[in-house]
C-alpha cells in the first residue's frame, strides 16, 4: 500500500473536507480534522497541517492538492557510526530505526506476541500526531484505534507464540528469555527483509536480558541480526519504533484474548492476579482440565491456584 504525506494550510484542509463530503468517515482518529475514504484511497487530515494519503491511488489523490513534502521522499542512505554494543548512539531517537517489543509474557492467559517495526526518521512527527507512545499509557480502545492506522503506514512483523507451543517448549526446558530472544530476532529479520535493500541506522530492542545473554540464546539460530543492535529498558520512550511495536503487539494480544474469550464462552481477563485464577477454575469446570494448555501458560502458579478453587467447589 502506498503512502503520501502533504503539508497544507488549514483553509486548504477545510476545502478538502468539503470536497470529500460524501466520503467522510465517522472516525475518532487522534489529532485529526477529518478522515475520508474513496474507492482506493484513505485520506486523513491532521490539525498540524499534515494530510496522509494511503492506498493504491495515494499519489493520484494527493496530486489533486499539491506535491509531496520532503518528509515523504525516500531517505538517502546513511549509516550510524560504529559504537560499542550496549551504548546507545547519540540521537538514536531521531534515527531511522527498527524497534521491537513484546506483550503477554506476564499474562497467564494468552500467547506471547512480539512485534518489530521500522520507523523512518521522516515519519516520526506523523507517528507522534497519531498518538504513538508507550502502550502502557494507553487503554485498549486507544491501542486499537492507533494500531489500525499505523499498521498500514510502517513495515512490521508480528510473531505469536501460542499457548500450546509455549507449553511444549517450556516443558522441554527452554526458558522464557530464550523464547523471547528467538521471537525478537525473527521479527527483526523479517522487517529487514521487507525493507531491503534499505538498512536501518539502528535496531533497538526493549531490554529483557543483557545483550550478551540475548545473543547467547540465539547461538543455535541459522540467522541472527547483529549489525547496529542496541538494548535499553523503557525503550518505548527512546524511539517511537519501539513504542509502535508495543502498540501493535498489544493490539495483536487483545485480538487473541478476544478469540480465547469466544472459545471459553466468557470474558478472559488479562494479567496474573486472582481474577485469572477464578477464570481458569471456571474454564476447568465447564470444559475440563485438558483444555488448559491451549489457553494458559501452565507453569504459572495460577494453574495450581485454579485447581485449588475447583477442588474447593467440588468438595
Amino acid at each position: 500500500m502506498g503512502n503520501v504525506v502533504l503539508n497544507l494550510e488549514m483553509n486548504k484542509i477545510m476545502e478538502m473536507r468539503n470536497f470529500y463530503g460524501k466520503n467522510l468517515l465517522d472516525k475518532n482518529i487522534p489529532g485529526s480534522v477529518f478522515a475520508a475514504k474513496t474507492s482506493a484511497c484513505m485520506i486523513t487530515a491532521y490539525k498540524s497541517g499534515k494530510v496522509l494519503f494511503q492506498g493504491n491511488d495515494s499519489e493520484k489523490e494527493a496530486g489533486r492538492w499539491g506535491s509531496a513534502s520532503a518528509s515523504s521522499k525516500k531517505p538517502s542512505s546513511s549509516h550510524s557510526k560504529s559504537v560499542a554494543k550496549g551504548d546507545l548512539p547519540t540521537g538514536i531517537g531521531q534515527m531511522s530505526a527498527i524497534g521491537s517489543d513484546e506483550v503477554g509474557t506476564g499474562d497467564f492467559f494468552g500467547p506471547i506476541t512480539v512485534v518489530a517495526t521500522y520507523v523512518k526518521k521522516e515519519n516520526i512527527p506523523l507517528l507522534k500526531e497519531l498518538g504513538v507512545r508507550d502502550s502502557k499509557d494507553l487503554n485498549d480502545e486507544k491501542i486499537i484505534a492507533i494500531a489500525k492506522v499505523i499498521k498500514d503506514i510502517i513495515p512490521f512483523s508480528l510473531m505469536t507464540l501460542k499457548n500450546e507451543k509455549y507449553n511444549q517448549v517450556q516443558q522441554s526446558g527452554m526458558s522464557q528469555g530464550k523464547m523471547k530472544a528467538i521471537l525478537h530476532n525473527q521479527a527483526i529479520l523479517n522487517v529487514l527483509d521487507k525493507i531491503s535493500p534499505e538498512k536501518p541506522e539502528a535496531i533497538l530492542i526493549d531490554q529483557f536480558v543483557q545483550g550478551s545473554t540475548y545473543f547467547q540464546h540465539l547461538k543455535s539460530q541459522k540467522a541472527i541480526a547483529k549489525e547496529n543492535v542496541y538494548f535499553s529498558t523503557k525503550a518505548e520512550g527512546i524511539h517511537l519504533a519501539v513504542a509502535a511495536a508495543s502498540i501493535l503487539a498489544r493490539y495483536a494480544f487483545i485480538q487473541y484474548i478476544d478469540k480465547l474469550s469466544e472459545a471459553a464462552g466468557f470474558k478472559i481477563p488479562k494479567g496474573a492476579g486472582a481474577q485469572v485464577d477464578v477464570a481458569a477454575a471456571k474454564l476447568i469446570m465447564s470444559k475440563g482440565r485438558d483444555i488448559l494448555p491451549s489457553f494458559v501458560k501452565l507453569h504459572f502458579a495460577n494453574s495450581d491456584k485454579a485447581m485449588a478453587l475447583v477442588n474447593k467447589k467440588r468438595n
